[in-house]
């Protein structure tokens, strides 16, 4: 006969030990998600100048080679989709510090920061402001800061002012031996380092000091003389090739949107006509000194290239790359041709469309293309940063950690993406439609397609197809991107 005591009392045991598994099961989870959660890398931000997104050969560009950025590319992700907040320098730096769109700042005549002189005369910032830039919330999760190169940043948001060790003022090669020598020193306290080049920028030279006609034109040259023999040692034909081959051969042919846009805006027309260097560049350069341009701004991306690698070297040497995050973008693009067109400022592709890669050896899958999520380097750094170092950081509500994306998660991801330029804004959704506005020349609407047209060489405003998205996309530039 069974004795129901004792199978009580055994089944009392068995209960008790698997709840004693169940306990030290969760107790060790949760130590390896602690242990993943203070896991705090170093973080190396490569920030710089005036490179397109398709300015790599990783990206399928066979008229250079990027090999430095190609590793950064195979062994993380890279993003298709991402764009700058504002295509030109000066207010995309003052996203990078803070987060925020330029157009959130005022100048000190009141009026919305929206290109270079007005983000210089930022003539304060908040208290909100300072306590909620990058260098604010790294500071707080124990980060050691480091800045060296190019600045371009008002008084109040320098890297000296927000409490960065600044360490170098050169924008090239000294300034990544110096990082370098950082990077390979022993660290008590993890570090977040912005490397922020120059080139490959100095491309910008070539139409200036054809037509430097203004004052500030004659004072940008006088003092480029780093940046034009840059720009000199770029445009060399290569020994032993004859002109005729060089243009033939080596250079990259004139892009499929050569020609200015089927009723180009007023805005974009007016921007060229405020600069006679650019003017200049549109009515009188020739098939061939446009594709001498592309050619030295190919160059001068390989020089930047270079100096990349140094970075990526010293990380290695140092031991520390599976405990160093690695980011690469670019304040905006160039022009390159496109509609006749050289440097910045406009709300096409080539301008607005930046890189953005990601490599954290052991943390980030390897070999990732993202194709389909937009990306704001403005706006999204910050809350990535944060959350690599755990802690919480929100500037504008509307900035995303690309974490999940980095890890290859399956998110859901915004609809929309909105940018801000000179001339007018813009509002771009996940299915290759942009939204365009126009306002410097009067309200000027524009609904381009680039699934239909990549290359923007016209736009479909009127195109009943259309209408919806026109109208959709209208209602979401005014109600979540852009109040004006």
């Amino acid at each position: 006969m069974l004795d129901m005591r004792k199978i009580a009392t055994n089944l009392n045991y068995i209960c008790l030990f698997i709840l004693f598994l169940v306990i030290i099961s969760c107790k060790n989870e949760e130590k390896k998600i602690t242990t993943k959660k203070e896991t705090q890398p170093n973080i190396i931000y490569v920030y710089v100048d005036q490179m397109s997104a398709n300015m790599m050969s990783n990206a399928g560009n066979t008229y250079l080679k990027t090999p430095a950025l190609d590793y950064i590319a195979n062994n993380g992700i890279r993003f298709t989709r991402a764009y700058t907040t504002n295509p030109v320098c000066s207010p995309a730096r003052v996203s990078l510090m803070t987060g925020r769109f330029p157009g959130y700042f005022k100048d000190d005549k009141g009026n919305e920061v929206r290109e270079n002189r007005g983000s210089m005369k930022i003539p304060t910032v908040t208290e909100d402001v300072k306590n909620t830039t990058i260098a604010s919330y790294l500071k707080k999760a124990n980060y050691d800061l480091y800045f060296g190169g190019k600045e371009h940043l008002p008084e109040y948001l320098t890297p000296a002012a927000l409490g960065f060790n600044k360490f170098s003022d050169d924008e090239r090669g000294e300034l990544v031996n110096k990082a370098a020598d950082i990077i390979e020193k022993k660290h008590e306290n993890p570090y977040f380092m912005v490397v922020s080049l120059i080139n490959p920028h100095d491309i910008c030279y070539m139409a200036l000091r054809e037509k430097a006609t203004s004052k500030n034109d004659a004072v940008l040259l006088k003092r480029a003389k780093v940046e034009l023999a840059a720009l000199d040692e770029a445009m060399k034909i290569p020994e032993g090739v004859s002109e005729e081959e060089f243009y033939a051969s080596y250079c990259p042919p004139l892009p499929k949107n050569y020609e200015p846009q089927n009723d180009e805006p007023r805005a974009v027309k007016r921007l060229i006509n405020n600069r006679p260097f650019r003017k200049n560049a549109r009515e009188h350069f020739t098939d061939k000194d446009w594709k001498h341009h592309r050619y030295a701004y190919h160059r001068l991306t390989e020089v930047m290239d270079q100096e990349v690698q140094v970075l990526l070297d010293a990380i290695k040497n140092s031991e520390q790359e599976e405990n160093t995050l690695i980011i690469f973008s670019s304040d905006h693009g160039d022009m390159s041709a496109s509609h006749r067109m050289e440097h910045k400022s406009t709300l096409y592709e080539e301008s607005a469309n930046v890189p953005f890669m990601a490599m954290w050896k052991g943390h980030i899958p390897k070999g990732q293309v993202n194709e389909k999520d937009l990306i704001s380097n403005g706006l999204d750094l910050l809350p990535t940063l944060c959350d690599y170092a755990n802690i919480e950081g929100v500037s504008d509500h509307r900035g995303k950690s690309l974490r999940p994306l980095f890890q290859g998660e399956d998110v859901i991801w915004r609809e929309t993406l909105g940018v801000e330029s000179e001339i007018g804004k813009m509002v771009v959704d996940k299915n290759g439609l942009k939204y365009v506005r126009y306002d410097v020349d009067g309200i000027e609407e524009q609904l381009l397609n680039l699934e239909k047209d990549p290359f923007e060489t016209t736009h479909f405003t009127n195109d009943e197809e259309f209408k919806d998205d026109l109208k959709r996309l209208r209602n979401i530039y005014h109600t979540e991107w852009f109040s004006n």
